[in-house]
């Protein structure tokens, strides 16, 4: 067992108001995961922190722990916050191949579709089989992780963490449709049709977000989720341009730095930038730069165009200068968010948008249409992994609520 996780547990402060767990998203109970893995009681950690996330061997690598737990962390206010992630990784990472997964009893008679194996599907879907349902997931793609699988790189999360998750599905007896598209020649009506009492929307957001600028058509031109979901078959040149500075775009330069690239630059509007500051000094480290106070105007064979903001005497940002920059890059990717895809929307009765696209649904996630519910990206816009867990979990409580009363 590395030492320096036992250091770490032995730093927290075990407060009786722990902050760090109101600072989850899903409200780890972190104090107690550390008294038990001081204990050395590690099942029983492991057991706790999957039944309360799912995918919390994920979460435990990709979260944005300075905003969430450590950056609630009260050791933190004078001190380096307590890195429970590091502690939360080792426990889950071992309980998810040692969790007893006993025969499935399937004490409800109703049958639950899910559509999408991303994060909120996932996690839907244990929640509802582990309360007795059946449960089918329908994903378009060949393999599930959703964004974990295709817009997340290989040196973040390891594609093998997917495979043992997929196992856990199958362990769950929770079927598996795979290079199933619903909403194209399977349709929401036939799935209620064929027996499927509730239906569960966690599509996300897998379609890029457009600049609305001239040249994003251009061969040289690519978006980040593309980029990012097949990264060896993009060969981007020596000189890349990223638009953005979320954490897409620094996976976006990482990536690229990985693969070949010998100078690549993320440009942001802002002087904010919406990445973690964990994320910028990786890309940073790795050798990517970044310049803010860009505001892209077009893109060409050249590369990117943009006008350089006019600053204040303190600095701030009032404006942008009408003299066009010509940036040279071989390549430019574009990272600048990502939305829903609306067929399913299009091809279904009863489903509404909300004003800002996303899939319209109740207190109680369910959308305009009765039996079908949505949570995750699908609802909320492009937002973290553990917000898209927390959100599936609401629903699938809802969804028992609902079928209980049928």
């Amino acid at each position: 067992m590395p030492l320096h996780i036992i250091a770490e547990a032995n730093r927290c402060y075990n407060c009786k108001n722990p902050q760090c767990q109101q600072g989850c998203p899903v409200h780890t109970p972190i104090p107690q995961i550390i008294q038990l893995f001081k204990e050395n009681r590690l099942m029983e950690a492991g057991k706790i922190l999957f039944e309360n996330n799912p995918l919390s061997a994920v979460c435990a690598l990709i979260c944005d722990h300075e905003k969430q737990c450590a950056g609630h962390c009260i050791r933190g206010r004078k001190d380096t916050p307590v890195h429970f992630s590091s502690i939360e990784h080792y426990i889950s990472d071992m309980y998810l191949d040692r969790m007893d997964v006993p025969p499935r009893t399937w004490v409800k008679l109703h049958k639950v579709a899910v559509i999408g194996a991303g994060p909120a599907g996932i996690t839907a879907a244990i929640e509802l089989a582990r309360r007795g349902y059946r449960v089918t997931i329908f994903e378009w793609h060949s393999k599930i992780g959703g964004i974990l699988q295709y817009g997340i790189p290989e040196f973040r999360l390891s594609k093998g963490y997917l495979e043992r998750y997929r196992e856990r599905l199958e362990a769950m007896d929770i079927q598996l449709r795979l290079n199933t598209t619903v909403g194209s020649v399977i349709m929401i009506d036939d799935l209620m049709r064929d027996g499927y009492s509730a239906v569960f929307i966690g599509t996300g957001a897998e379609k890029p977000r457009r600049l609305g600028v001239p040249g994003e058509s251009l061969g040289n031109v690519y978006f980040s989720l593309n980029y990012l979901a097949n990264p060896r078959g993009i060969r981007l040149g020596e000189t890349v341009a990223v638009i953005g500075a979320g954490n897409a775009a620094m996976d976006v330069a990482r990536t690229a730095l990985r693969y070949g690239s010998r100078r690549v630059t993320m440009y942001a509007k802002a002087d904010r930038v919406a990445a973690s500051a964990n994320e910028v000094s990786y890309a940073q480290l790795d050798g990517a730069e970044l310049e803010t106070g860009m505001q892209i105007q077009a893109i060409n064979e050249s590369g990117p165009v943009f006008k350089r903001a006019i600053r204040d005497e303190s600095g701030a940002i009032v404006g942008y200068d009408d003299k066009l920059i010509q940036v040279r890059a071989d390549a430019t990717v574009i990272a600048v968010s990502q939305v829903p895809r609306h067929k399913l929307v299009h091809t279904t009765d009863g489903l509404e948008l909300t004003e800002n696209g996303l899939l319209a649904v109740d207190d109680n996630y369910m959308t305009t249409r009765p039996g079908v519910f949505g949570a995750g990206d699908v609802i909320t816009g492009a937002k973290t992994v553990v917000h898209a867990v927390e959100g599936a979990k609401r629903a699938a409580a809802a969804i028992d609520r609902y079928l209980s009363a049928l």
